[in-house]
């Protein structure tokens, strides 16, 4: 299932990409596209995505609608 509150956040914060995976410590960009398509996201990035975004992990995995 793809996690588009990761991007919908990242568009909020209107962060690219590349500014985003950055600021995740994520170093490819095909990883990233991964981790929207619905594979698996190591937890210290979620809990970085956690930090900046100011939303929770459930929300930005889609698991809750806020």
């Amino acid at each position: 299932m793809p996690r588009t509150n990761i991007e919908a956040e990242r568009g909020r914060l209107m962060m690219s990409k590349q500014e985003f995976c950055e600021a995740l410590g994520i170093k490819s960009a095909t990883t990233y596209r991964a981790y929207i398509a619905g594979g698996n996201i190591p937890s210290d990035v979620l809990i970085r995505m956690r930090e900046l975004t100011g939303k929770s992990i459930d929300y930005l995995l889609a698991l809750t609608e806020e």
